[in-house]
């Protein structure tokens, strides 16, 4: 049986670079792995006072968090860091106390641009963040990615075969985590 994967991806743009990594990833991991895309765009700023009502957004992320069994985050970077709106779901769902969404979950980080280190600097503060709030973090393969359009088929295959086998390896090792850590 497929594992869940939560998927938090740090582009809120629909045809961006790492939306299609997630399903360059989706399609490599076939039937061991089934991702559901957290959707954090409409989440408002976090808010303390919000928790009065909740908004229907926030109790959506921390249900979908909860109900799966890991947390892949695919992150472009921004400044040499991640984007505000994958710290604003990091936020809203380690609350209210006591009440940790991300707690014990097994996780990993990948991500790519057009730059040759691939988003490293902002997988790095990511993957600390993520360890802060309780993530079980996959450590190793790192996959730091440069965005070779012309080394993917438009319905995700990979057809350069050092990048097909160098995510390949990424994903069994995710599967392993989560089998290990879940």
């Amino acid at each position: 049986m497929a594992k869940t994967v939560a998927v938090i991806t740090g582009s809120l743009r629909k045809d961006s670079l790492n939306h299609k990594l997630m399903q360059v990833l989706q399609k490599l991991a076939g039937d061991r792995l089934e991702f559901h895309p957290l959707h954090i765009g409409d989440l408002p700023h976090y808010n303390e006072e919000l928790w009065a009502d909740p908004p229907v957004s926030v109790l959506r992320l921390k249900d979908r968090i909860e109900h799966s069994d890991a947390v892949l985050a695919i992150t472009p970077e921004y400044n040499r860091s991640y984007p505000g709106v994958i710290k604003n779901a990091l936020d809203w769902a380690t609350r209210p106390y006591g009440e940790n969404s991300w707690s014990g979950k097994p996780a990993a980080v990948t991500g790519t641009s057009p730059g040759a280190i691939g988003a490293a600097a902002g997988q790095l503060r990511l993957k600390a963040d993520m360890l802060a709030v309780g993530m079980v973090m996959m450590s190793a393969p790192e996959a730091y990615l440069q965005w070779k359009p012309e080394a993917y088929a438009a319905d995700g295959t990979v057809t350069d075969e050092s990048t097909a086998k160098f995510l390949g390896g990424f994903v069994d090792a995710f599967v392993a985590w989560i089998e290990k850590h879940g």
